[in-house]
């Protein structure tokens, strides 16, 4: 399975934060906001990971991540030159894919669970058609909302419904087999002349062939679209770091535990980061104990 994040979009609810920045550049807590969906992908033990960005912010993207071998996994970049729904991202990343099962994720959206990653790995290893991440909200219509029977197939998936049929919202997190980049190309664009995700996710509904997992409990979830929701996220993490005494998405470590990095090459990195920064420090500990 290879990943895809998009990060692209105009971040206007976040201005002026985003007037001159790309959003998923912005920092929540102490790392910028990609680490975070890319710690995701690299836990769930995807290695080749496609970045999707606006032309001004590519640069920026390359500059931070370069080529992913530092950390073991290999990254690539391409241009999306305007917002033009998620679905795109399918479409734009259908060379790279290659036929194979794509894991996309929003590089906005902000995961964490101590469960997750086995999880992202079983779900991965089980993927037949699609499979969406739900969390369940106080105010589902906000989101794409689903009903799944017993068995956690989707029985109704609707795009921020009036009178939601239940509290599961559908995260900005997606796993689909290789079928997705046709599916998604062969869309109509919606009235806001996007390809919608929830257009494309139907068609796998309609064969059932639609699985939703909820990550309810032990899970927290953040899709920092807005001022109050980045603060918030921030918090999060700051409040789990200093009590418990860890990094949350820190890449190098990711990339150490998942063995796609040895001890020396984790030392080299907490190098190169500094040891007069607190992230730089933590991750030349990692590599000393």
């Amino acid at each position: 399975m290879r990943g895809i994040i998009l990060a692209g979009g105009s971040g206007t609810r976040l201005r002026p934060l985003t007037s001159v920045h790309s959003k998923q550049l912005l920092p929540v807590y102490d790392k910028p906001m990609i680490y975070y969906p890319l710690s995701v992908l690299m836990q769930a033990g995807i290695t080749e990971v496609l970045v999707i960005s606006a032309p001004e912010h590519l640069d920026s993207y390359r500059a931070l991540l370069g080529d992913g071998e530092r950390l073991g996994v290999s990254l690539s970049y391409t241009v999306q030159q305007k917002p033009a729904g998620i679905a795109e991202a399918l479409v734009l990343g259908g060379e790279f894919a290659d036929g194979e099962g794509i894991c996309l994720i929003l590089g906005d959206n902000i995961f964490y669970g101590h469960r997750l990653p086995d999880m992202l790995r079983a779900e991965a290893a089980r993927l037949d058609g699609c499979t969406l991440f739900g969390y369940p909200v106080s105010d589902p219509e906000r989101y794409g909302v689903a009903t799944v029977d017993e068995a956690g197939t989707i029985v109704t998936l609707e795009e921020k419904p009036t009178a939601p049929r239940s509290n599961l919202a559908v995260t900005g997190l997606y796993m689909y087999d290789g079928d997705a980049v046709r599916r998604a190309a062969e869309l109509t664009p919606s009235d806001r002349g996007e390809l919608e995700i929830t257009d494309l996710n139907l068609t796998y509904v309609r064969e059932d062939r639609a699985r939703l997992v909820n990550l309810g409990r032990g899970s927290a979830w953040f899709d920092t679209g807005t001022h109050d929701s980045l603060l918030e996220a921030a918090m999060f993490v700051q409040v789990l770091e200093k009590r418990q005494g860890i990094r949350i998405s820190c890449l190098e470590e990711v990339a150490y535990r998942m063995g796609y990095i040895d001890r020396e090459q984790l030392a080299l990195l907490g190098k190169e980061l500094s040891s007069s920064s607190g992230y730089g420090q933590y991750v030349m500990e990692l590599a000393s104990a």
